[in-house]
């Protein structure tokens, strides 16, 4: 069964990879969810249930790590950490990638029922 595993920002994301070196890992990042536990990102909201249901065709033994990119206002800075930092270069949440890879889903694709699927069948 896949593992999963939940992290806030930039720090917690880097720092859970390290554990997983020579593992098949993935990462999804979203807005951070409020009291409700509902994201503040309407596309986050819909690609969430899809990605769950496409994570069964994933090799048993992948990691999945679910990061949080912050509240509305820092992700909408430009200069934020997850959009500058090298191996991320993330332009848009929900983005799906396989870490170490170039392979990535960004918003409406990680929606897409056969993309993620298939998305998490290639190894």
């Amino acid at each position: 069964m896949v593992k999963e595993v939940h992290v806030q920002g930039i720090q917690a994301y880097k720092e859970e990879v390290a554990k997983y070196v020579g593992k098949i890992v993935f990462a999804m990042f979203c807005g951070d969810k409020d009291e409700k536990g509902e994201s503040w990102c309407p596309d986050c909201v819909v690609a969430e249930p899809v990605v769950a249901k496409g994570l069964k065709a994933a090799s048993e033994d992948a990691i999945l790590i679910h990061c949080s990119v912050g509240p509305l206002p820092y992700w909408k800075d430009q200069g934020n950490d997850f959009r500058t930092d090298a191996d991320l270069r993330l332009k848009s949440v929900p983005t799906l990638i396989k870490v170490g890879t170039p392979r990535r889903l960004e918003e409406a694709q990680c929606a897409d029922d056969g993309l993620v699927q298939m998305f998490f069948e290639e190894d």
